[in-house]
């Protein structure tokens, strides 16, 4: 079956960094394009960034454009989500998801447990 698994979350200071990534098993992930999603306290599901299946194409929603830099490791089966100058309107639950727009929306219910970034002096 399909599994994802989210880590690299943690607290850390407005303006610091982090690396979350996500190990994918159970599809053939080279062939798949990939999302990352998350949701805040209180809120629903919001699309951060997908990325297309061999890396070459990528986009971000207006909030982390220039923040944040999707990318994957096709051998490696891992996708990852690097963010730069976090701001406390970023603290969410970071979920991957299998597709890209708008296909992941219909693969949600598969995510894994998530990471959690909070951002906070």
């Amino acid at each position: 079956q399909v599994q994802l698994v989210e880590s690299g979350g943690g607290l850390v200071q407005p303006g610091g960094s982090l690396r979350l990534s996500c190990v994918v098993s159970g599809l053939s992930f080279k062939n798949s394009p990939m999302t990352w999603v998350r949701q805040s306290p209180g809120k629903g599901l919001d699309w951060v960034s997908s990325i297309g299946a061999s890396g070459a194409t990528m986009a971000y929603a207006d909030s982390v454009k220039g923040r944040f830099t999707i990318s994957r490791d096709n051998a490696q089966n891992t996708l990852f989500l690097r963010m730069n100058n976090l701001k406390p309107e970023d603290t969410a639950i970071y979920y991957c998801v299998k597709g890209g727009r708008p296909s992941y929306y219909s693969n949600l219910s598969l995510r894994g447990q998530g990471t959690q970034v909070t951002v906070s002096s």
